[in-house]
């Protein structure tokens, strides 16, 4: 079901910013089992599946902190934890990551063509760059994107507008010519901090964050992408 909270014009849109984990594809199960590896390693309990996937949005420094504990927790303790982390992510990141089912045909849809051109695509997501691109290339997304960045691309992550702003300045579109879509409010913060549109989808990895969030249209699987840029 697609549901509008405020409406925008498709054919107004030349660029539309994806977010990567709980967005584009299922990576749920290698990010927990990447998390519990480091926990492990450094001799903590592992945490069930479900709190470790609501701790994913802010980038790697965080969801380590997250699982540790939360602010309290040495620093030398995180770094130690993020370190194994990203080493162990690097070889298990495309274990069970799938794309969601329905994805690449909506990313198809929405390219499409707006005011006689193809709409530019990217991805702006906070998990590393490297990473980021390597899955999107393999699970054979990456012939949609004109742009990836990951959450050390800048010296920000989301929520914060860097990203977005420089991939506006890159296509060469004002905000109110863009969409951001995401499955979290970490990614309609971003859009209203930059001034773009936004679209929620709830089949990800944190849909209870976007009732409070209020994107400005929310779906429920992504095929109904195609429908919203139709």
């Amino acid at each position: 079901m697609i549901r509008t909270r405020r409406a925008f014009d498709p054919r107004s849109i030349q660029l539309v910013v994806f977010d990567l984990d709980g967005t584009l594809i299922d990576s749920r199960l290698d990010l927990v089992h990447s998390v519990n590896a480091a926990l492990r390693h450094i001799g903590r309990p592992s945490l069930p599946d479900d709190v470790i996937a609501s701790y994913v949005g802010d980038g790697a420094p965080i969801l380590i902190q997250r699982a540790l504990g939360g602010d309290q927790v040495d620093e030398t303790i995180v770094r130690q934890g993020l370190q194994f982390f990203l080493s162990y992510y690097r070889e298990h990141k495309l274990d069970h990551t799938t794309v969601y089912e329905g994805v690449k045909e909506a990313l198809a849809a929405v390219q499409g063509v707006s005011n006689g051109v193809p709409r530019r695509m990217a991805v702006l997501s906070n998990k590393p760059v490297i990473p980021s691109r390597a899955i999107v290339e393999a699970l054979g997304l990456g012939t949609f994107f004109m742009q990836i960045y990951g959450g050390n691309s800048f010296a920000t992550k989301k929520p914060d507008p860097e990203g977005a702003r420089k991939l506006l300045e890159e296509v060469g579109v004002r905000p109110e010519e863009a969409v951001i879509v995401g499955d979290s409010h970490v990614d309609v913060e971003t859009g209203r901090n930059a001034g773009l549109w936004t679209v929620g989808v709830n089949y990800g990895f944190a849909p209870h964050s976007l009732q409070e969030a209020s994107p400005d249209v929310l779906v429920d699987a992504p095929h109904e992408l195609a429908d919203v840029f139709r």
